[in-house]
């Protein structure tokens, strides 16, 4: 696992080993980010399952201007923290479960990554939390990876979708209407 572009580019990153936790594979980040290059100069970041960080680390070396990082799993926090250090950055590692999070988190962000575990399905409990506590900031997007298609729930309207294997990316914005 590293770090594809930007500052860091090139940065390994520590991984986890076995199966247990699953890194987005560096071809759909790599995908994945150049839809979002231009949202990510001075952006702010939320990274709610943030596993390594990768996908955090990765927003930082592009530009972003703060990333908070979220994982329940104290293994993961230790590997993220670990995987910051190697980057040379200081970020917030918040403990909590998902919920927890998007329930305290100080709005907006302007990119919101959501890669829960694929076996949970979580999409629609999310977005209705980040709309009601209006976490999202006017043209900002979130990130939502699964191994199913998702569907835009009341409110919210998914403006690119994308499908790698068993791995499926669908990035929604607020609706307009």
């Amino acid at each position: 696992m590293r770090i594809i572009a930007g500052k860091f580019r090139g940065k390994k990153l520590a991984a986890f080993d076995g199966n247990a936790v699953r890194p987005t594979p560096d071809r759909v980040k790599e995908s994945l980010f150049q839809i979002l290059s231009a949202r990510l100069n001075g952006a702010r970041v939320l990274d709610l399952f943030a596993g390594s960080g990768a996908l955090g680390i990765e927003a930082l070396s592009r530009g972003a201007r703060e990333v908070v990082f979220n994982d329940s799993s104290s293994e993961s926090r230790l590997l993220l923290k670990k995987n910051l250090a190697s980057v040379g950055v200081q970020a917030t590692v918040l403990p909590m479960d998902f919920s927890a999070c998007l329930s305290s988190v100080a709005p907006p962000f302007d990119v919101i990554f959501c890669d829960p575990p694929y076996r949970e399905d979580l999409a629609e409990e999310i977005l209705s939390t980040i709309k009601k506590r209006e976490l999202l900031s006017e043209g900002g997007v979130v990130v939502y990876e699964s191994e199913r298609d998702e569907n835009a729930p009341m409110g919210w309207e998914i403006f690119d979708k994308r499908g790698y294997g068993r791995t499926k990316i669908a990035l929604f914005s607020r609706s307009l209407v």
